[in-house]
């Protein structure tokens, strides 16, 4: 049934463009691509990178994780982030929306420590999005160290 409904719903909606007529979107349009910080970057003990809450659930209690995986190495971003603005370049994409890890730059939780490794992986992803014409869109998660 719900197979018949979407060929339905596709076959309409071709119906509504003349034969010739090339759909596309707006020329304003923007294509883009996002990220999650600890789906992506691993690396979670390397340059200072605090623990955050993730870690600490996934290290003490693995088993409430259906396949026992964890982000330790995840895609291996914070290593290989230079290979994945040239795949963003290669789909073409106008901006990549990706997150900070707070247990990164902020390792303690706090300002009294500040990690410069994490802050510089971050500043070498924007530069290097800019330099190929990718808006960085940073996306901060609420930090609250009460």
């Amino acid at each position: 049934m719900e197979a018949t409904f979407l060929v339905l719903l596709v076959s309409v909606f071709l119906g509504c463009a003349a034969q010739d007529e090339v759909l596309s979107f707006p020329d304003d349009f923007l294509f883009g691509a996002a990220s999650a910080a600890y789906q992506v970057e691993g690396a979670w003990d390397q340059d200072g990178k605090g623990e955050n809450i993730w870690d600490r659930l996934v290290h003490t209690h693995p088993e409430m994780i259906a396949d026992g995986q964890n982000g330790d190495v995840a895609t291996d971003a914070y290593h290989k982030y230079t290979e994945d603005i040239k795949a963003l370049l290669e789909l073409g994409v106008d901006f990549y929306r990706f997150s900070i890890s707070w247990s990164r730059i902020l390792p303690n939780g706090n300002i009294s420590v500040i990690n410069q490794p994490g802050i510089d992986y971050y500043n070498n992803i924007i530069n290097a999005l800019l330099a190929n014409n990718i808006q960085p869109v940073v996306s901060i998660p609420y930090l609250n160290n009460h």
